[in-house]
């Protein structure tokens, strides 16, 4: 299987200058998708050559992950790797459409620093990847009298016009809604904010056919006083920018 040969730069997310969201900087470069290898991997077309690439993302995407489909590669040569390019985004009907799971906590980094995210503006100091219970949750804020607990959630499937999660049964994902409702209890806020990376979301919801015990929970922590939160994005090769929050609508 010929791999064609890709510079040593690094394709590279920085902040953008005038509003909240990441400018893609470094080399990018644009495939076919042909077919998915495992969880972590899959085969693109680039350049005429049958290529191996990573997927930063354990989810099904099934809609998305289509023979034929252009996507947007982010170039990561280096040692110690197996691949030479990250899969970044694909083109759904002329549409980029996110797929790197790992960008939504640093969109929302970006968002905060920027205040553009209205319901967290009282909390100026912001602590990533905090510890508590038995999970790991996105981010910790703090304001003068309360603090907030924050679990980040990476969307890109949309059923209609309506943005569902998850696309695959999470048990991880019911232990951090546990684990805020737990925050709750103990007098701390908790908040769940859904990153949707693509811009024609109009709400959002639990998908309940793929994870019944999800959608369940996720009622349960609304009912609970932790906070529901989802904002969509709008992507480009060159940029990926805060749109516009759009509603939680749970069962």
């Amino acid at each position: 299987m010929p791999t064609p040969s890709v510079t040593a730069a690094t394709t590279a997310f920085v902040p953008h200058q005038s509003g909240p969201g990441v400018l893609i900087t470094g080399p990018t470069c644009t495939a076919s998708f042909l077919r998915r290898l495992s969880r972590f991997s899959a085969l693109v077309l680039l350049d005429g050559c049958e290529t191996l690439v990573h997927v930063p993302n354990s989810g099904r995407m099934r809609e998305l992950l289509t023979p034929g489909r252009p996507c947007l590669l982010a170039v990561h040569p280096g040692p110690g790797r197996k691949t030479a390019h990250d899969l970044l985004m694909v083109d759904v009907e002329g549409r980029w459409v996110g797929v790197d799971a790992r960008l939504p906590s640093r969109l929302v980094a970006e968002a905060l620093a920027w205040g553009a995210f209205p319901p967290f503006r009282d909390y100026p100091g912001v602590r990533r990847e905090v510890r508590y219970g038995a999970s790991r949750l996105d981010f910790l804020l703090v304001g003068s009298a309360t603090r907030c607990l924050v679990e980040v959630k990476n969307v890109n499937r949309v059923l209609g016009t309506r943005a569902v999660f998850p696309d695959a049964p999470t048990v991880r994902g019911v232990r951090h809604l546990q684990e805020l409702m737990a925050a709750r209890r103990s007098g701390d806020q908790a908040a769940v904010v859904f990153i949707i990376q693509r811009d024609d979301a109009e709400a959002l919801s639990p998908d309940e056919a793929n994870d019944p015990r999800f959608s369940r929970t996720l009622g349960q922590a609304a009912a609970a006083g932790v906070a529901l939160h989802a904002w969509r994005y709008r992507l480009g090769p060159e940029a990926i920018t805060l749109d516009q929050a759009v509603p939680v609508v749970v069962p």
